[in-house]
């Protein structure tokens, strides 16, 4: 007999079935639950990829990923674990499965037809003398 359940994080919702429409995430964890498959446990969150701007910065920086039932909550966590110092003033947050790449070993290919476009590289223009930072 087990009086004990574990519930994690985002799991509440799911488990008494009010998973809010949108939140796929809950709605799986219940489904996987009920199911009780091999191999996909409730802990089985999608991976996030976490992008955090410095207050220096202007851009985005990529600073780790973590896993988590949906983006509100994968903000919250990235938020504690890569922004403790507070050197962080936004967050991004991007599902894993949404990211695609090119192959780096086909980059030679892949970057070839910029190569045959002089316009894009101003090797023969004239600067005047008074442009120093180019």
């Amino acid at each position: 007999m087990n009086f004990f359940r574990k519930i994690y994080y985002g799991d509440y919702d799911a488990i008494k079935g009010g998973a809010t429409p949108g939140n796929e995430a809950a709605k799986t964890v219940a489904s996987n639950n009920e199911r009780n498959e091999p191999g996909t446990a409730k802990t089985e969150w999608p991976l996030w990829e976490i992008f955090i701007r410095s207050k220096q910065g202007l851009d985005h920086k990529h600073v780790g990923s973590l896993h988590a039932a949906d983006a509100g909550m994968a903000v919250e966590n990235a938020r504690d674990v890569y922004t403790r110092r507070q050197e962080g003033v936004s967050i991004w947050v991007v599902e894993s499965k949404y990211i695609h790449a090119s192959n780096p070993d086909e980059a030679e290919s892949f970057y070839e037809p910029a190569n045959d476009k002089v316009y894009r590289h101003p090797t023969f223009y004239d600067l005047p003398d008074e442009v120093n930072h180019m």
